[in-house]
């Protein structure tokens, strides 16, 4: 990767100088001079215009944008550089492991080839333009991600002064490309579980390795990867709260190369959102299952205490191995499809649990608000786009699913404007004691 000048991009310049129009070898140009306060100064010359003419209209351009703060600091800057540089440098150790993905792929694999070799300072509306129609051509929704990526490439590009303007702003997708509503997805009633079905697998469930994340998801609404980043100091065993403030995923920014053989997956990473940290009551059944945990934690420490060859890892995850070991993402699997079988259940995935819980609250007319706080979801129209129809929930939900919230939630605890914004523990408690586990 080419170096930018950093000295332009981390400082904004305090004073310049333009100096006047001369002779250049055999053609007419001007040097300017940015001064950045501490002694230090970036000095440019542009040169070749074929009369002094040309040049001195290039020079009073250049006074006007240096006055106006929209003078060009780094002319150039191809698009490959400069892209390359915001993805890696800027970008990487800010965003998640998936989006870092995302966004290699569509700058690496259809950004730069497309116009990678042109100047920063070239990219306009119809080259971007040009650009969206060249990826549709070979997937829709890369060309979704190419559009975010350019847009906000470029807004950053602005702000260092690396660009005049924002040429991606009002630039549409091609029209061939399917408008979906954002993030949508509907939540099929045959893809929540009643209440026989929970009753069913709690109960095949109890013996398994996965017993507490189905209750951490079905119960308490939390994502995969929260539940087996959880450890026991994020559990206060007076008040019976649970925080939620990291996840196991892959680092953006971390070199594989560093590491033992299977923790690339299993890194200690910030939540999906600053909403995601949050603090849960723990219900009865749940907090009674994180001390039974606790108790096989520290009876497989002590075991391996003085075993040098595979001594116990004392990481404090709830969800661990035998030896303290963080489980992997796709550990559940093989033991959730056994569990669907046996119960004779939907084959639903294990997310559907945390949409289930999700469709509980909603169902029983709990606020939006308070029910994205609980999910740890970002805003309240996430939660009516991602995970159903609230109104449609309500009028139309099955037979099977009416009863089922009625036990969860019963009607005289139901708080339509839900104080605090959290959720009844003690109704989702009672309903738990009413199935007997």
């Amino acid at each position: 990767m080419e170096d930018i000048d950093k000295l332009v991009l981390d400082r904004q310049y305090t004073d310049f100088k333009v100096y006047s129009v001369t002779k250049i070898k055999k053609s007419y140009g001007y040097r300017v001079v940015l001064y950045y306060g501490d002694d230090e100064k970036n000095t440019q010359q542009f040169s070749g215009f074929k009369t002094k003419k040309l040049a001195e209209e290039s020079r009073n351009k250049t006074i006007t944008d240096l006055n106006n703060r929209t003078y060009v600091v780094i002319d150039k800057l191809s698009v490959k550089t400069y892209f390359t540089y915001w993805l890696e440098i800027i970008m990487r150790p800010k965003i998640t492991s998936d989006s870092y993905d995302s966004y290699k792929n569509a700058i690496y694999n259809y950004i730069i080839p497309i116009t990678g070799s042109i100047k920063l300072t070239a990219l306009n509306k119809g080259r971007i333009q040009t650009l969206y129609k060249k990826v549709s051509e070979k997937s829709f929704s890369v060309t979704k991600i190419c559009k975010v990526v350019t847009k906000t490439a470029l807004d950053y590009a602005l702000s260092k002064n690396l660009v005049s303007f924002n040429a991606a702003l009002d630039v549409s997708l091609p029209k061939d490309i399917p408008k979906n509503k954002y993030r949508t997805i509907n939540i099929d009633s045959k893809k929540t579980l009643n209440e026989n079905q929970i009753k069913l697998l709690l109960e095949k469930a109890k013996n398994t390795p996965i017993y507490l994340p189905i209750l951490f998801a079905s119960l308490m609404g939390l994502r995969k990867s929260e539940i087996y980043g959880l450890k026991y100091s994020d559990v206060d065993y007076i008040h019976r709260t649970l925080k939620i403030e990291r996840q196991l995923g892959k680092k953006p920014n971390m070199d594989n190369k560093n590491l033992k053989l299977g923790e690339y997956t299993k890194q200690e990473i910030p939540v999906k959102t600053f909403s995601s940290i949050r603090e849960l009551n723990i219900p009865d059944i749940v907090f009674e299952a994180i001390l039974e945990e606790k108790k096989k934690y520290e009876k497989n420490k002590n075991r391996r205490i003085n075993d040098k060859t595979t001594p116990f890892k004392d990481y404090g995850f709830i969800c661990c191995s035998t030896y303290g070991n963080p489980r992997s993402k796709s550990f559940h699997f093989r033991h959730w499809k056994e569990l669907l079988q046996q119960c004779n259940l939907p084959n639903i995935r294990f997310h559907d649990l945390r949409a289930s819980f999700c469709t509980i609250l909603l169902k029983n007319n709990f606020s939006m608000k308070a029910v994205s706080k609980e999910m740890g979801l970002a805003s309240e129209i996430i939660t009516v786009d991602v995970y159903g129809d609230k109104e449609e929930i309500i009028l139309t939900g099955v037979k099977e699913i009416e009863e089922f919230i009625k036990e969860v939630i019963p009607q005289d605890q139901t708080n339509n404007d839900f104080e605090n914004d959290s959720t009844s523990i003690t109704a989702i408690d009672e309903f738990i004691a009413k199935l007997s586990l």
